[in-house]
């Protein structure tokens, strides 16, 4: 996706700034064309001279430079490049380009472009989760800004959270997927992926043995057709795919305020394996064992996410896509489910034990739609996922 194009890469004042280089030759490695733009505080973690020589192009740092200002340069460095991506995205950066501030050569491109942005934001885990951080986020997004990362893990500082910046092999596959012309191109689609945990007490929780894998799988086809995936995962096995936005939870409340959050939507995939039931009080301290004595759980029904956007009034995707886990009479629960759900399509499948299926590397499931049911021959979980965005690709595209 990479060869032959020309990205702008605006390098943020940050420690992460040291990655960027890293960034570049790979970027490079990729037959991608690297013009780098250092802001004041990027050079005091990352010098011009370096960057020159990874990118071998010239490194732009002042707004007021009167050789490249002669011909009006940061218009034509902000409109020749395929894509702009910012790496690190300090917290001052997302505000100016949230805000419309335009006070140096970084924030000016930005504000110049006509191409799409990336951003890969990087900060402090207290400034990320800032309410002002994130509405300047919000804002960038609705603005049809790109977003890869933060990650979770330690700090420069001492402290551990949300606020790395994405490892270089994600932002290649999010900048790769940015510049992708398949067909989903400019298509935002949800998905669902993973179980849900559904605490009984600190220690013990009811869940679903789902991997996540297929879900995994789908939010991948899906981002390399060009779409824009935000992935909504529960507590998985399997890590999240690169080059999409991801939404982790824990329960199924928790997954349903994350779906509703992410619409609208073009199309949904919920292939998540939702937990039915919760327990109706949750112990806030563990349940000590009692010779004896068994415990009583209560439950109450988890709210139905795949029904409530299925059947909602305004703001309704486009495709809603089910997903039938069964174990006996498949085809007749399934089609049941698609009804009653109310649905477009269900993708129904065997997860009886003697299948593997449930955690395994393979599926064989059969597509329901109001003009029937589609059974696909077992194949692997990425050719499903394939075989599934290519068909939502023709129908929405």
């Amino acid at each position: 996706m990479l060869h032959g194009k020309t990205i702008l890469l605006i390098i943020g004042g940050g420690i992460a700034a040291f990655k960027s280089l890293d960034l570049i030759r790979r970027m490079r490695d990729e037959g991608a064309r690297v013009v780098p733009v250092l802001t004041k505080t990027a050079e005091e973690f990352v010098t011009p001279l370096s960057v020159s020589a990874l990118s071998a192009e010239k490194t732009y740092r002042d707004l007021f430079d009167l050789t490249d200002e002669a011909e009006m340069g940061h218009i034509e460095l902000s409109r020749a490049a395929d894509l702009i991506v910012v790496a690190p995205a300090t917290a001052d950066l997302i505000g100016k380009m949230a805000n419309g501030l335009a006070n140096d050569l970084a924030s000016t491109l930005l504000m110049a472009t006509d191409k799409r942005v990336l951003i890969a934001p990087s900060m402090n885990v207290r400034m990320w989760h800032h309410p002002a951080c994130q509405r300047n986020v919000a804002t960038l997004k609705s603005d049809g800004v790109l977003c890869v990362g933060p990650d979770e893990g330690n700090m420069a500082c001492g402290e551990f959270g949300l606020g790395r910046m994405a490892e270089v092999p994600d932002i290649i596959a999010a900048t790769s997927a940015a510049l992708s012309d398949g067909p989903l191109k400019g298509k935002h689609v949800l998905v669902t992926s993973g179980p849900t945990h559904e605490l009984i007490d600190p220690v013990r929780y009811i869940a679903n043995r789902s991997s996540g894998a297929q879900g995994t799988a789908i939010a991948s086809a899906l981002r390399d057709l060009g779409a824009e995936v935000t992935f909504v995962t529960g507590p998985a096995d399997v890590p999240p795919p690169a080059g999409v936005t991801v939404v982790a939870v824990e329960t199924a409340r928790e997954m349903k305020e994350a779906v509703e959050a992410a619409l609208p939507a073009d199309a949904a995939v919920f292939a998540a394996a939702v937990a039915d039931w919760r327990v109706a009080s949750q112990s806030g301290s563990k349940i000590k064992k009692k010779d004896g004595a068994l415990p009583v759980l209560e439950f109450a029904e988890n709210p139905d996410i795949l029904a409530s956007v299925s059947q909602m009034e305004k703001g309704r995707p486009p495709l809603v896509v089910g997903f039938a886990a069964e174990t006996d009479q498949v085809l007749e629960h399934a089609t049941a489910k698609r009804l009653r759900k109310g649905c477009d399509w269900i993708v129904a499948n065997d997860v009886s034990p003697e299948t593997g299926i449930m955690g395994g590397a393979e599926n064989a499931v059969t597509l329901i739609s109001e003009v029937g049911a589609e059974v696909w021959q077992r194949m692997g979980k990425t050719d499903v996922a394939r075989k599934l965005a290519l068909r939502i690709a023709d129908e929405i595209a």
